[in-house]
């Protein structure tokens, strides 16, 4: 052997593991992709979306495998624990990245910060806030000035203590001064349920959801939480548009997260995959029907975002002294 190849093959060899990793074709064998939730939901809906320009894109079947349980944290410790070099991914939601962290502290099994990293931002959904008709207020100041002048006749359903539903109502509850009472569920679907038969009186509900109960008039749209208004619904306020909530803004969004050591030059390279997918007529007009596409993000821009929200969200559960069931 000439010192030339004596020389490539020892600077080979005492590689990192990892650097050597790095420099082979990516992917190598099919992707898994697990999403916190069960089939049918929204992330799941978005994942199964993403699933197939990705297969496209990087030659190898993109596999959504859903793992329910403990606020999607199952799925998220997977991906964050597991010795992987992005073979797994996670479509996760804002609750097991941003929200967790301060919700739940010691008993988070895993640290999103370090041991995930964001890959892309694939939609970001406002909520609706739905109101049985028996609730006279049809406007956002109308709905406030209510709830001021009746304490304890409005409640809030959601999905859950610390779902984005929740900290959507206590955020409002916080910035407009008033105190309408929140009502868990064990689930998206049963909180709306009971605010169409005016178990609970109001909902922070996804568009997806409530539009056809808006449209058969057993439910009134009042506002919609993200800073302008939702395409979909045009006479529908933002709540930003009314005096003393202008700063108010908050979405729930879905992102594509990779284990912490995923080399970069793939992570890049997957970016740029579901950035070219989001860009798609037919793709953009499938998470319209969700609620609203992606803000256009770089991942360094997603990675930024991500840490804003976790620090949103942490003030929210301090400032409403959330606390986790059990």
């Amino acid at each position: 052997m000439s010192t030339r190849r004596a020389l490539l093959a020892a600077t080979a060899a005492a590689l990192p593991f990892s650097a050597a990793r790095a420099q082979r074709a990516w992917p190598e064998r099919p992707v898994r992709m697990l999403v916190g939730y069960a089939s049918g939901g929204g992330v799941d809906i978005v994942a199964r979306l993403l699933a197939e320009p990705l297969r496209a894109a990087l030659g190898q079947p993109v596999l959504v495998e859903n793992r329910p349980g403990a606020g999607a944290m199952i799925a998220a410790q997977a991906v964050a624990r597991g010795a992987d070099d992005g073979h797994t991914l996670l479509m996760a939601a804002a609750g097991e990245i941003a929200v967790n962290p301060s919700l739940f502290k010691q008993r988070m099994t895993y640290d999103p910060a370090r041991e995930l990293q964001g890959v892309a931002l694939v939609a970001a959904i406002p909520n609706v806030i739905v109101a049985h008709p028996s609730v006279p207020a049809r406007s956002p100041a109308e709905l406030i000035a209510y709830a001021r002048a009746n304490p304890g006749k409005l409640s809030f359903a959601s999905a859950g203590i610390g779902n984005p539903q929740h900290l959507a109502g206590e955020m409002l509850n916080r910035m407009a001064g008033t105190d309408i009472l929140h009502v868990p569920y064990r689930g998206s679907a049963p909180a709306l349920t009971d605010v169409a038969a005016g178990r609970v009186t109001l909902n922070f509900s996804s568009l997806g959801a409530a539009l056809p109960l808006i449209r058969d008039g057993r439910l009134h749209a009042i506002a919609v939480t993200s800073r302008e208004r939702m395409p979909q619904l045009p006479e529908v306020p933002a709540l930003a548009e009314t005096p003393g909530l202008e700063s108010y803004e908050l979405v729930n969004w879905f992102g594509l997260f990779a284990p912490a050591v995923m080399p970069a030059a793939n992570v890049e390279r997957l970016h740029a995959t579901v950035a070219a997918a989001l860009r798609d007529r037919d793709m953009a007009s499938k998470l319209a029907e969700q609620g609203g596409p992606a803000r256009p993000m770089s991942a360094a821009e997603f990675r930024s975002f991500v840490a804003e929200e976790t620090r949103k969200f942490a003030r929210i559960v301090e400032e409403a002294d959330i606390r986790p069931e059990g």
